[in-house]
């Protein structure tokens, strides 16, 4: 004989579901700010322990070693939010600095850095085609793309380009008090990426599919449009990341930007991205390209073999992660 709940079991069962909820919301607003106490409790040590830290040399190298992996970080954040994942940044990175030196040595840079960052945004194109129009898993599509692109950049050049006009280099070393220049425009993309994900119809929608792609395309939504966005914003970001880069240094090297896809993906998660999609902020994201810059700064200071750097990034990955897995 079937039991019926009576109206008090009824009523604890719902408040117990909400309690429940609740503390996991509680519990997810406390661990979007760990990357940002790490950071701080890290960078209050580091000012203690050593006497370069705070000089203002030190600090503006660190702001602006983090320009390329923040760009590069917002594109692959805005394609992670949409349940994708982009491992053609890097190639894509010297792709734009290769294409942005040699034509820096043809044309004005006014044209030749928005050409080269086109160059870009098309290889973002093409990710997205084969994501959103083919259907090919993100993973598959991205590696394709990957090693497609970096070949051809040694194809378009085997040798590192260094421009002849500096003028666009001389500005990406300018500082605006003590704040570099590229820092600047760096931290004006994160707002903008910012109040595009959250303030615009086509940002809620990219966070949507990541959640539920099919209840997003059963309300009319045009899903693939907004995959090819998200990758078209990917490559714009990557190649605005590859021509700065190639400013600062003063050369562009076709074997540059391996390996730039695993910091991107580092930031994203420590930032509280989930890879599932449909999870993630901007705000998170900084945080966690500065935690990132942070320790790569303070190994540095303290003469450790860069090796020791990747072991980092591993481990805050999976503590990372495994923080989160009861989040959802």
């Amino acid at each position: 004989m079937t039991m019926t709940s009576s109206p008090t079991a009824r009523a604890l069962s719902v408040v117990g579901r909400r309690l429940g909820s609740a503390r996991k919301d509680l519990r997810g607003r406390w661990l979007s700010y760990v990357p940002t106490v790490a950071f701080l409790v890290l960078a209050t040590i580091a000012a203690v322990t050593s006497d370069a830290f705070l000089s203002q040399g030190n600090l503006s190298n660190l702001f602006r070693q983090i320009v390329t992996n923040g760009l590069i970080s917002l594109g692959m954040l805005t394609v992670i939010l949409s349940a994708g994942i982009d491992l053609s940044v890097g190639a894509i990175v010297a792709l734009a600095g290769i294409v942005a030196a040699g034509l820096l040595n043809m044309l004005p840079w006014p044209v030749a850095i928005p050409l080269a960052v086109g160059v870009a945004i098309v290889a973002g194109g093409l990710n997205g085609t084969l994501v959103a129009g083919f259907r090919l898993p993100p993973f598959v599509a991205t590696l394709a793309t990957m090693s497609a692109i970096r070949g051809f950049v040694y194809v378009v050049s085997e040798t590192p380009i260094t421009p002849t006009d500096m003028t666009f280099g001389r500005i990406v070393a300018s500082s605006v008090g003590p704040v570099p220049t590229p820092a600047i425009f760096m931290i004006g993309c994160f707002i903008a990426v910012s109040f595009f994900l959250n303030r615009t119809t086509m940002g809620r929608a990219i966070y949507a599919i990541g959640g539920n792609e099919e209840a997003v395309r059963l309300s009319g939504i045009n899903v693939r449009a907004h995959i090819m966005l998200a990758y078209l914003i990917s490559g714009l970001f990557a190649g605005l990341a590859g021509v700065i880069l190639a400013s600062r240094v003063g050369i562009a090297q076709p074997s540059v930007g391996v390996g730039l896809e695993l910091d991107a993906i580092a930031a994203c998660v420590i930032g509280g991205a989930s890879l599932a999609g449909g999870r993630g902020s901007v705000r998170g994201t900084f945080a966690g390209v500065l935690l990132l810059g942070l320790i790569s700064n303070l190994l540095n200071l303290y003469s450790v073999q860069a090796y020791y750097q990747q072991i980092f990034k591993g481990a805050l990955i999976v503590l990372a992660v495994l923080a989160r897995r009861r989040e959802g």
